[in-house]
């Protein structure tokens, strides 16, 4: 099983009604819980670790959850509300507004957390759920305890209109980046991260640590792949694109998806990949990437889709 950790929400997407009058519509999201959702439509053994309400926005969550086959059993319940974020879509980019307050996914605590089962082989983290307290730390804490044992994936997804200490986030993301097997930016979030426009010394830290796998990815010029023995670029596949939203999260799923497949999502498989294999791995994480920038929201393809 692949476990995804961290945050779901519902997004509030834009909108117009016959009449003209603007809207929003709420879709059940997250960073995450997409990865989640698109690893379940394409026929994988997922989990989800999150806090969810009981209000009828959790709910909503939950039967988004079950329908595309995600087990809801790590899932954390309380009767906090559901965050939402609304969407501003500007040439098909999103921007967020979060609204995060005493939220059911903001308060869990490591007492929350539940055990991980012995079929578990991999954890993906990233994004907003990294930066609040005290799931912030909740999650770090997880990826730490949990980082000798199994895979970890990350993509820290970065918002910076949502951190509040720039400093303390990125310390955060180091130390979870250096524990981790498979990282997964975007060249923006390289540069914010790094502070520099040297993206290969962080890369080549990252490698010389822990990580197996490095991508960065590049929208419509795909996705640059690092190991400590070779590196290819993977190029996009054209499609029409409707809207960006849940784009690098179904990317994640299809590679995590890709590697589960081989049998390679194992840290002594991961440590010495052939190329050949990660580039399979990465054309599927494209083609599922693609796919949902073709339609509007984050809704990945299923299985029979690609």
């Amino acid at each position: 099983m692949i476990v995804c950790c961290g945050e779901a929400l519902i997004d509030m997407l834009p909108r117009k009604l016959t009449s003209g009058e603007d809207v929003f519509l709420p879709v059940p999201g997250g960073a995450i819980f997409n990865t989640a959702i698109a690893l379940g439509r394409l026929g994988e053994d997922v989990g989800f670790i999150s806090g969810i309400s009981t209000d009828m926005f959790g709910t909503q969550l939950v039967e988004a959850l079950n329908a595309s086959h995600v087990s809801e059993s790590y899932c954390i319940r309380n009767d906090q509300p559901t965050t939402l974020a609304f969407v501003k879509l500007t040439d098909g980019n999103a921007k967020y507004s979060f609204f995060d307050e005493q939220s059911a996914g903001r308060n869990i605590s490591q007492q929350d957390l539940p055990t991980i089962s012995a079929d578990v082989e991999a954890l993906h983290f990233g994004a907003i759920s990294l930066i609040p307290e005290p799931c912030g730390s909740t999650y770090e804490t997880l990826l730490l305890k949990q980082a000798p044992s199994h895979v970890i994936s990350l993509d820290p997804n970065i918002r910076i209109s949502f951190i509040k200490d720039a400093e303390k986030h990125r310390a955060r993301i180091k130390r979870m980046a250096e524990a981790s097997d498979i990282i997964k930016v975007s060249d923006e979030d390289l540069a914010w991260i790094a502070e520099t426009s040297n993206e290969r010394s962080q890369i080549d830290q990252w490698l010389s640590v822990s990580a197996s796998i490095v991508i960065i990815t590049r929208g419509g010029d795909g996705a640059d792949v690092y190991t400590k023995n070779y590196h290819f670029n993977s190029p996009a596949i054209k499609t029409t694109i409707v809207d960006t939203v849940g784009a690098g999260d179904t990317f994640n799923a299809g590679l995590l998806s890709g590697l589960k497949r081989e049998n390679l999502l194992r840290k002594d498989k991961l440590v010495s990949i052939g190329q050949d294999d990660l580039e399979k791995a990465v054309h599927l994480a494209n083609r599922v990437a693609s796919i949902t920038v073709s339609r509007a929201g984050a809704n990945p393809p299923w299985k029979h889709e690609l």
